[in-house]
């Protein structure tokens, strides 16, 4: 026995307790009696967890971004950052399962598929995305649907962004501002602008200067993790549709080139 460590959880509440393992560890049922398939729901189980974190990062930096406090939205985003790396990490552990691994299990993921990933979908719509197609398939959860449909009407991430440099005094658009969030953000030549001021006097703007970076670093991160998501999708099933009647790599394939911040890498160029 080590003197001092508690040994009696009876009436306290324990490691386990605090975590909630026995409901955690509970949670990983295979249906089909294959080896992979444990693996298979543990790593995205794991996703799943980090983007609970990071949905709760991400309001976090939104909130404080509209407060003009950058420090914790900085904080915020950098941890996104770096969660963002350990679910590409995450995806090197799946890539030990082989497509013969995984067509011995697939029957029994039924029409469920990582496309009706409502977290998934929360980040992506905070981020910036507008494609109603992503609320649909959640309209048989009332509460999952409600959540996604507020997230999708509010301003992104971005628009925080873009209205704090309006309030510092910087030349964003008015009809930037003034769109109706629900609508998508496209690249604009006056935002572009407002940026590359920041950019050429980052000791003025030096906070902006800092956010326009760890936006930066947010989606090359996102990016990442898009890409190691596709072409592990690619080496286990090849060009096969996904479950549950998702189009698999041909879609993955068609978000790599989609910008969530689209003036913040143009204006590289013109500076």
């Amino acid at each position: 026995m080590v003197e001092g460590v508690e040994t009696d959880f009876t009436a306290k509440k324990s490691y386990g307790d605090y975590l909630g393992l026995d409901a955690l560890l509970a949670a990983q049922n295979p249906r089909s009696g294959q080896h992979d398939e444990m693996l298979f729901i543990v790593i995205h189980q794991v996703q799943e967890l980090w983007m609970k974190l990071m949905a709760h990062e991400m309001a976090l930096a939104m909130e404080r971004i509209r407060a003009d406090d950058l420090r914790p939205a900085f904080k915020a985003t950098a941890r996104i950052s770096r969660i963002q790396k350990q679910m590409v990490e995450a995806w090197e552990v799946l890539t030990t399962m082989t497509p013969h691994d995984y067509l011995a299990f697939r029957a029994s993921l039924g029409s469920s598929s990582g496309f009706q990933s409502w977290q998934y979908r929360l980040l992506e719509i905070r981020m910036g995305t507008r494609e109603p197609f992503m609320v649909k398939p959640h309209g048989h959860r009332p509460d999952i649907h409600a959540l996604l449909s507020e997230a999708f009407a509010a301003p992104s991430l971005y628009d925080e962004a873009l209205r704090l440099l309006a309030r510092r005094g910087l030349p964003v658009p008015a009809a930037v501002l003034a769109r109706d969030p629900a609508q998508p953000h496209t690249a604009d030549a006056g935002v572009e602008a407002a940026w590359a001021e920041v950019y050429r006097d980052a000791e003025r703007h030096f906070d902006l200067y800092e956010l326009a970076e760890e936006l930066v670093d947010l989606e090359d991160a996102f990016q990442t993790w898009r890409f190691r998501h596709l072409s592990t999708v690619e080496r286990i099933i090849g060009g096969r549709p996904g479950t549950g009647g998702s189009a698999g790599v041909a879609y993955l394939r068609t978000v790599l080139g989609k910008r969530f911040f689209p003036e913040l890498w143009s204006v590289r160029g013109k500076l």
